[in-house]
């Protein structure tokens, strides 16, 4: 299926906004990039922004629905990561089935017409700009960083230090284990002094 890797990157992209959201703590939720500023997200608002737009982008243009409410009853953290692990899940389940002929079909795209493959497009890019956003935050509050591409600075430097990849979890469910009972997420090394940058 020449679309499959639309499928496989969003298999892929769930498992990276969940991370995310696991290296933060329950009282971050209300934390904004600046405190008096209500243009930027807080922790909590880019969580309903992921699970609600998620939702209405797959209902509306890529008539997928995963007939649950978009949001946890309870919006906790955990909640949070329990409500779109699911129904992302589900989500990846629907497109598994869905053949090259459904990718290439124009529906609405807004005011537009496009194929479902460019919108998918477009929601993979618009949920890694979102999860952008969540890791500077991270970094605001002075928090270390598990790998979501490849090496950070916390897993030991940058690539040219052949710093390792470290995930917080090896896969989707120690992560919801470990959130809830205790978050036993892998050990960071650090950089240890190695400069974060690409210059020499």
């Amino acid at each position: 299926m020449p679309y499959l890797f639309l499928v496989e990157t969003y298999g892929t992209e769930r498992i990276k906004v969940l991370s995310v959201w696991s290296e933060f703590r329950d009282e971050d939720m209300p934390v904004r990039p600046h405190p008096t500023d209500t243009r930027g997200r807080s922790v909590h608002e880019h969580m309903v922004h992921q699970c609600a737009g998620e939702d209405l982008w797959f209902r509306n243009m890529l008539g997928i629905d995963v007939q649950a409410p978009p949001l946890p009853q309870q919006e906790t953290r955990l909640e949070f990561i329990r409500r779109y692990a699911e129904d992302s899940g589900k989500r990846l389940a629907a497109l598994e089935q869905k053949d090259g002929a459904w990718w290439e079909e124009e529906t609405s795209f807004f005011d537009v017409r496009r194929a479902r493959a460019w919108i998918m497009t477009r929601r993979l890019c618009h949920t890694s700009h979102h999860r952008g956003q969540q890791m500077a935050m991270l970094r605001m509050l002075g928090r270390s960083l598990h790998s979501n591409y490849g090496p950070t600075a916390d897993t030991g430097g940058l690539m040219q230090n052949h710093a390792p990849t470290i995930y917080a979890y090896p896969h989707l469910a120690a992560l919801l284990d470990g959130e809830a009972f205790g978050r036993a997420k892998a050990q960071l090394p650090g950089a240890e002094g190695k400069k974060v940058t690409e210059r020499g």
